[in-house]
């Protein structure tokens, strides 16, 4: 009976292993250096997209704009396909920052977790592996 049982439970480990042999792995995300990103401005109407590298802070009206990740994965991929991790902080008239939003913003679902700001709206586009636009360290 032991023998049976075992045997049995051999062909079911073994069944199994060869059924998650056969399911696709999910794809790595893969990093990118630069953000493409657009933003609103809700007085002017004026909509702007710009590339900004990770760990560079751009100024997009009193908003200071700083992607730290910005990730794609293969169009194949059922998760979200372009995320970045943003930090973006609101400058005063007297100087000083207010951090407004921390978090990662999905290109596909831009409403997902946004900017809430009154007077701009800032959303990603696209990650990408080069810009026409010179590094920080070479303007």
């Amino acid at each position: 009976m032991p023998l049976r049982f075992l045997s049995r439970l051999f062909a079911a480990l073994a069944f199994l292993g060869l059924a998650l042999a056969v399911v696709p792995a999910s794809a790595q995300p893969m990093a990118h250096p630069v953000a493409t990103l657009a933003g609103l401005d809700k007085i002017t109407g004026r909509i702007t997209r710009f590339d900004v590298y990770i760990d560079e802070t751009v100024l997009f009206g009193a908003l200071e704009i700083t992607p730290r990740a910005c990730y794609d994965r293969p169009a194949t991929d059922t998760l979200q396909r372009t995320s970045a991790f943003l930090e973006v902080d609101q400058r005063s008239l007297d100087g000083t920052a207010k951090r407004i939003f921390t978090g990662w913003m999905f290109a596909d679902s831009p409403a997902l977790n946004a900017v809430d700001h009154p007077v701009y709206d800032v959303w990603l586009i696209e990650c990408k592996t080069s810009t026409n636009v010179p590094p920080p360290d070479q303007r």
